[in-house]
C-alpha cells in the first residue's frame, strides 16, 4: 500500500524528539510537532482510513465511481484543514497527500492518468475540483 503522508509526518516528529533528546537540534529550530500535532495527524489518518476502506470497491473503468471516492476524501480533508484554521496542509502536505491518492487508486488498478484524460483534466489535477488547501 502506498505510504500514508502522516507516517512520513510522525517519522520526523520522532527524529525530532530524538535530536533535541540528544541535543544535536537547537530547540529553536524544532517545529514538527507544532506543524503536525497530534489532533491533525488523527484526522488526517481517519479522511484516509475512509479512503483506503473503499478502495477496494473500485474497478477499472467505473469513472463516476472513482472521482465520487476521491470527492469524499478530498471534502474530509477539506474539513480537517478547516478545523486547523485553513493551515494543516502546506505546498509540501499538499503534494504528499495528492501524490498518496494517486498511487493509491493506481495500486487499486485505476490508470490515473488515463481516467483524467477522459475528463479532459491533467493527472495532476484530479484534486482540485474539491480541494480548498
Amino acid at each position: 500500500m502506498a505510504e500514508r503522508p502522516t507516517t512520513n509526518w510522525s517519522e520526523g516528529i520522532a527524529q525530532e524528539a530524538a535530536e533535541l533528546a540528544a541535543g544535536t537540534l537547537d530547540p529553536d529550530c524544532a517545529c514538527m510537532s507544532e506543524l503536525f500535532p497530534d489532533g491533525l495527524l488523527l484526522e488526517t489518518d481517519a479522511a484516509l482510513d475512509t479512503f483506503e476502506a473503499e478502495l477496494p470497491t473500485l474497478t477499472e473503468g467505473d469513472d463516476a465511481q472513482t472521482f465520487a471516492i476521491v470527492e469524499r476524501v478530498i471534502l474530509a480533508l477539506n474539513a480537517v484543514n478547516e478545523a486547523h484554521d485553513e493551515s494543516a496542509f502546506e505546498t509540501d502536505e499538499r503534494e504528499q497527500l495528492c501524490a498518496y491518492i494517486d498511487e493509491a487508486l493506481t495500486e487499486q488498478g485505476i490508470d490515473v492518468a488515463a481516467l483524467t484524460a477522459r475528463h479532459g483534466i491533467g493527472r495532476y489535477a484530479l484534486t482540485d475540483r474539491w480541494r480548498d488547501w
